[in-house]
């Protein structure tokens, strides 16, 4: 069997950046986990605006950095930024921007209301971790996705980023969590998605819930994606039964001891698909 060598891995919670939970946990100590198997990473997060950036040692990558998207039609600079866990000799990427991450929490402001424009967050994340990449010019084997907030990952993966050198044998993996959002993106989510290479038909999914809710945009990125892992031990069964009604290989829950192992071995399954 041939392995995957290259495993980037897109999340939205790693510690000791944010406090620990299930996904910050497993941000943290999967990647390293892989790195340990032998395989090259890469690691990215947005920076949320809780994140000491003095505390952390983050800085920007200027040659990185600069570049705008449009969302909405309105310019968004991408800045982006990067910080090393020594103890696990990992460097993390994180994801910027004035309006979407700085000053600003996860999902909900501090008195517990989601965001309006989480869906907007959603899209400039996943467009500036890929275009990130390709300025990078590495070309992963394997894309693991963690939490809502990369779903959209694999919809951009498989249509507008389907002929990008850096994406096009790459395989998607993405995570279900019992974690989510609990309110509706707003009705005009599907027209912010379209990009060259996307078509309302490949949003069918969407279009057809009429909810632009949690379920639904996780169904989007089954959708799109090569393996499906369930990550929590309680997920939403609806999913689940939606992963094997679409015939997407899928690694149910594991404990965290056989964890590692067991992604590791699933992406080598689904490299050679």
């Amino acid at each position: 069997m041939t392995k995957a060598k290259k495993v980037l891995f897109i999340t939205q919670e790693i510690t000791p950046y944010l406090p620990e939970s299930e996904m910050s946990t497993i941000g943290r100590s999967l990647p390293q986990a892989i790195q340990e198997r032998g395989r090259e990473i890469r690691t990215f997060m947005p920076k949320w605006g809780t994140i000491n950036e003095r505390r952390n040692q983050l800085h920007e990558v200027i040659r990185l950095s600069g570049m705008n998207l449009i969302i909405d039609d309105t310019d968004h600079p991408l800045i982006i930024k990067v910080a090393s866990i020594q103890s696990a000799r990992m460097q993390v990427y994180f994801i910027d921007n004035d309006d979407y991450f700085q000053n600003r929490l996860e999902l909900c402001d501090k008195d517990g209301n989601e965001y309006d424009d989480n869906d907007s967050r959603a899209i400039f994340y996943a467009r500036g971790v890929l275009e990130t990449v390709k300025k990078l010019r590495w070309v992963p084997d394997v894309i693991h996705c963690h939490g809502w907030m990369t779903s959209l990952v694999p919809l951009y993966i498989k249509k507008a980023y389907a002929e990008e050198p850096s994406f096009r044998n790459s395989k998607v993996v993405f995570s279900i969590y019992e974690n989510g959002f609990k309110s509706k993106y707003n009705k005009d989510f599907a027209n912010k998605l379209l990009l060259k290479g996307i078509e309302k038909e490949d949003l069918d999914t969407l279009t057809t819930s009429r909810s632009f809710d949690y379920a639904a945009v996780t169904k989007l990125a089954i959708d799109y994606s090569d393996g499906i892992i369930q990550n929590s031990k309680k997920v939403n069964k609806k999913l689940i039964d939606y992963t094997l009604q679409k015939e997407k290989p899928f690694l149910e829950y594991q404990e965290p001891e056989t964890y590692a192992d067991a992604c590791s071995s699933f992406y080598d399954k689904i490299w050679e698909i």
